[in-house]
């Protein structure tokens, strides 16, 4: 038997694997940013670089969308532990892949199992859940978004950096940290699931029906329709900051990418330190508006922005609107039984990767159709779109839940 002591260590040590892991995701989606349209133009010709690069975000949201249902599904049958290895190994090779594509189609390929490698996301908030008593949920998924964070600041900085010597030079780094990685998880990441699904239903690897199977949860919908309303809002600044403050207040190359790793770095220290306390303080409900409402007032003041500066005096904003999917992860956690956190997990990833495939479209759609009458128009309207959640989250099913 493990003394108290001991299991607190272990632990400890497989949520560091665990975060690792996030982290090393986070990474590996973001350092293709800075050297795609160069490996674009080299691999397909300067003429189709704007369309395969679409093209490719569009692929990786998809398959994230497709797989994380399934690998959620997998690991609450056959354990969180043999999935994370499997994706972790997965990712390692795809990134070699990528590496040696010598042509388009080996490059779709490569984002095709970087999607689905990526799904593992979903086991990975499910580990967290299995491991984490109810009470510290929130925190701990504070810190997983904090991870996430970082590996979204890192990613671009080690794209950009590797990508000064060879355009093929990023992936092989992303190769290594995976082996490393995986090495990592081997030894020190046991078992979390100890409330394994007696059988595999193959319903449950139906991205669109594990959609439909939340019908089922009545007191489930309506926090789940303010999750997609945060994850939709949360598609403005991820798909137009560096744009809109190029377009708009003529930041350079080197600017952008500043604010950039200031949005997502403060983005990180608030969810691993600040969402918490506060959310033990404040309840989990209570954290969640007064993220969407700092988000909010944060997106708003983007709308009405007019000198270059100011974004960056509005990052507190957005890194306080950072306690909202914490907060709303901890209230869905509650809804399901520690057998099926796997399967929620992953209905919420695809979810956000279905979200993620068509958000990106429709933001910069309705940027370019305002950008010369009032370009802060899709801040302003986004901000308005968090007045939808409300409903929702004070409804008679939703006080219930």
């Amino acid at each position: 038997m493990l003394s108290i002591v001991d299991r607190e260590v272990a632990l400890n040590r497989a949520l560091t694997v665990i975060l690792v892991t996030l982290l090393l995701d986070a990474v590996g989606m973001s350092l293709i940013f800075p050297i795609l349209p160069g490996l674009l133009r080299e691999l397909a010709g300067a003429d189709a670089t704007t369309r395969h690069y679409g093209a490719l975000l569009a692929v990786y949201a998809a398959m994230q969308f497709l797989f994380s249902p399934v690998l959620g599904a997998l690991s609450d049958r056959f354990g969180r532990r043999p999935v994370l290895l499997l994706s972790l190994a997965g990712a390692a090779a795809d990134y070699v892949l990528m590496a040696l594509a010598p042509s388009m189609a080996w490059l779709y390929v490569g984002r095709v199992l970087s999607g689905i490698t990526g799904a593992s996301m979903a086991v990975g908030t499910a580990y967290v859940t299995d491991i984490t008593p109810e009470a510290d949920r929130a925190r701990r998924f504070g810190q997983m978004g904090a991870a996430m964070g970082l590996g979204f600041v890192a990613g671009p900085l080690i794209g950009g950096a590797f990508g000064e010597w060879s355009l093929r030079a990023p992936f092989v780094a992303a190769a290594v940290m995976n082996g490393l990685n995986l090495v990592l998880a081997w030894f020190a990441l046991p078992e979390s699931n100890h409330h394994r699904t007696s059988r595999l239903e193959m319903s449950k690897l139906n991205a669109f029906s594990a959609l439909h199977r939340l019908q089922g949860r009545p007191a489930l919908m309506p926090l789940v329709g303010v999750f997609a309303v945060v994850v939709l809002v949360s598609q403005v600044p991820g798909s137009l900051w560096i744009l809109y403050g190029q377009d708009c207040y003529g930041w350079s190359a080197w600017v952008a990418g500043l604010s950039l790793a200031c949005y997502g770095g403060l983005h990180a220290v608030s969810q691993a330190l600040v969402t918490g306390p506060l959310v033990a303080r404040l309840g989990e409900r209570r954290a969640l508006l007064v993220g969407m409402a700092a988000d909010g007032l944060g997106f708003v003041g983007m709308g009405m922005a007019t000198s270059g500066w100011m974004p960056f005096a509005l990052l507190p904003l957005f890194a306080a609107g950072g306690l909202a999917l914490p907060a709303l992860q901890a209230l869905l956690a509650r809804q399901v039984g520690e057998q099926h956190q796997g399967q929620l997990q992953g209905t919420l990833a695809s979810l956000t990767s279905l979200i993620g495939i068509a958000g990106p479209l429709v933001v910069t759609a309705a940027f370019s159709a305002t950008q010369s009458t009032w370009a802060g128009g899709v801040w302003v309207v986004a901000a308005a779109g968090y007045l939808l959640a409300l409903p929702m989250l004070f409804g008679r099913r939703a006080r219930a839940a």
